[in-house]
């Protein structure tokens, strides 16, 4: 028996460590799950829930209203995206409203192409409904930013509004939604629902679960086999 152990015990030790790295990401991804299922969760009750005044931190995934003035005169536009055929992208107008630092507005989609696409621009004070994205880093596939033509490339507010001539702007952008009645062809197109995040990890724990079992199932079959006379 010692020495049908002293054949098996290097395998097993040399498993432990495997066996308990598989167990640690599966229960990572469980943890995971959880958070991410009450997220959305959240998210759906926020969408459903009147919006709330935009404060300073603005709480994540929370819908804002604001009331405040666009600067027309400083608007750009922010990527790249392909609608039934047209390219465009998202138009973004600064919004100062009293009491903010000025905020950058994701109003929505338009054509790059705008001869025959008029864009409302309304004046005075004006209410937004929305959520607020959180800044992304710039990567090394990013496109370059135009920031003479005011063509940017990643949605990095602060950045923007510096380029811009707005120094200070709230960190995130506020993604307009679309009111209530609201013509499904007017521009800009703005966003219909909130974000929904990707919830993926109960495949994952299933894979990392999986695999720890397989490799018991695995060793255990080994052992017998070295067993066997």
């Amino acid at each position: 028996m010692t020495s049908r152990w002293r054949r098996i015990l290097p395998a097993v030790l040399v498993s432990i460590p495997i066996l308990a790295v598989l167990l640690a990401l599966g229960t990572w991804q469980v943890r995971r799950l959880h958070w991410k299922t009450d997220l959305l969760a959240q998210i759906a009750a926020s969408e459903a829930a009147p919006p709330v005044p935009l404060t300073v931190p603005p709480q994540p995934f929370t819908k804002v209203r604001v009331t405040g003035r666009f600067r027309h005169d400083l608007e750009a536009v922010l990527g790249a995206e392909v609608r039934n055929g047209l390219l465009g992208a998202r138009l973004v107008t600064p919004l100062e409203a009293a009491g903010l630092p000025p905020v950058l507005v994701d109003r929505g989609w338009v054509p790059s192409e705008r001869r025959n696409a008029p864009i409302a621009r309304p004046e005075g004070e004006v209410s937004v409904t929305g959520y607020l994205s959180p800044p992304h880093e710039r990567d090394m596939f990013a496109a370059t930013d135009d920031t003479a033509g005011r063509r940017f490339f990643t949605a990095d507010a602060r950045a923007i509004g510096t380029a811009l001539g707005l120094p200070g702007t709230m960190p995130e952008l506020l993604v307009a939604l679309a009111e209530p009645g609201q013509p499904r062809d007017a521009l800009p197109q703005p966003a219909t629902t909130l974000p929904r995040p990707t919830n993926s990890h109960l495949g994952y724990a299933i894979t990392w679960y999986g695999l720890a079992f397989s490799l018991m199932a695995v060793l255990i079959a080994w052992a017998i086999r070295k067993e066997d006379p």
